[in-house]
């Protein structure tokens, strides 16, 4: 027995002769890295994988959060609209029984993406116009960014015809107002389209779904991210060679515009393709041809204004500022529209010029 027991000592003494620290360094080296991967500290830093029964925890990391709301005390009442990026529920505020709208943007985006989405949020937030759609708060919740905005009671202008001039140029007066008031503060859209038009009750318009759709572009596949709104980008926006590489995101908010308040009044897409049409037919109906006009119905004030907004030069294109101080905005504002939106313009507008070349 004692024979059999005497060949590990030896072990032991041949392993430190070489150096006896060496295996237990090698061990140490082994096990200490371990403990720095597991950590609980990796957890909430990155993206959890397990802030699902921890959601208060995974709110609090956001630098956004207010405590206003807690996300606890809402309850989704039903669904109101979706796309590609996510899902807007109409949800209610237990304690306050005010109603609100709540984003639920998919996916579970990398922690850059996430901060990101957080910092633009937080600017967000700051916006105060009664034009654009406001933000509330936002929460992480089961790996899922929800932004809680405003709720708009009549939805979107998507699939409305809006033949009435006045009614139209008191919807525009208040779209222009609201992106003045972006571009005033260096906030560019990117995606002014009608289902981003929404109305309430008592006819305010206001813009939304800005900034994080920007942010989600980023990161989504470009074939989804294009789907729908490609058909109201500008013509350089989309060829970068019309335009020597440059892109004005102000002047492409500016031709969004035109496409839409046109399609409110025409009923139906500006342009000989259909706005559900494939990328090359689309490209080609919005670089290679002439921009849609107002038709020779209309008045020589509206036809001007779309005139101004597609311009296929950006630089010829009209600023929102200077758009408030079209005839078309102008003379067809009537005394409630005044009281409701005239506060809001902008002071020392430029003096109105025309944007017809010709005839």
């Amino acid at each position: 027995m004692r024979g059999i027991q005497q060949p590990p000592p030896p072990a032991a003494a041949a392993g430190s002769t070489t150096k006896r620290n060496n295996p237990r360094r090698r061990r140490d080296d082994l096990t200490l890295p371990l403990p720095q991967r597991d950590t609980s500290l990796a957890v909430p830093l990155p993206l959890p994988p397990s802030s699902a029964p921890a959601s208060s925890s995974s709110s609090t990391q956001l630098p956004f959060i207010t405590s206003q709301v807690n996300f606890s005390d809402l309850d989704r009442i039903n669904r109101i609209g979706s796309g590609s990026g996510g899902t807007v529920y109409k949800v209610l505020h237990r304690p306050s029984g005010k109603l609100y709208a709540l984003k639920v943007i998919y996916g579970n985006h990398e922690d850059s993406v996430r901060r990101q989405i957080c910092r633009e949020i937080e600017i967000l937030r700051d916006v105060d116009n009664p034009s654009v759609v406001k933000c509330h708060d936002m929460f992480d919740h089961n790996g899922e960014i929800q932004v809680l905005l405003e709720y708009m009671d009549g939805g979107s202008l998507e699939g409305n015809r809006i033949h009435d001039e006045p009614s139209l140029s008191n919807f525009t007066r208040q779209i222009l107002s609201g992106l003045y008031y972006l571009h005033r503060h260096r906030i560019v859209h990117r995606d002014i389209k009608p289902s981003n038009l929404l109305i309430n009750s008592r006819k305010q318009v206001k813009i939304a779904d800005f900034g994080v759709s920007r942010i989600l572009s980023q990161t989504m596949d470009p074939c989804n991210s294009s789907v729908g709104t490609i058909a109201y980008m500008s013509p350089e926006r989309i060829n970068t060679d019309l335009n020597h590489g440059m892109y004005d995101g102000y002047a492409g908010d500016i031709w969004s515009l035109g496409v839409s308040i046109l399609e409110f009044y025409l009923g139906r897409f500006p342009f000989a393709v259909s706005r559900q049409g494939d990328w090359a037919s689309l490209m080609c109906a919005i670089c290679l041809s002439q921009p849609p006009e107002a038709p020779p119905t209309a008045s020589r004030e509206f036809r001007d204004f779309i005139a101004c907004c597609l311009q296929r030069d950006p630089a010829r294109r009209w600023t929102a500022m200077q758009l408030l101080s079209h005839p078309f905005i102008i003379q067809n504002a009537g005394a409630a529209n005044n009281q409701n939106n005239q506060v809001h313009q902008p002071h020392n507008l430029p003096p109105a010029r025309r944007c017809f070349s010709s005839s």
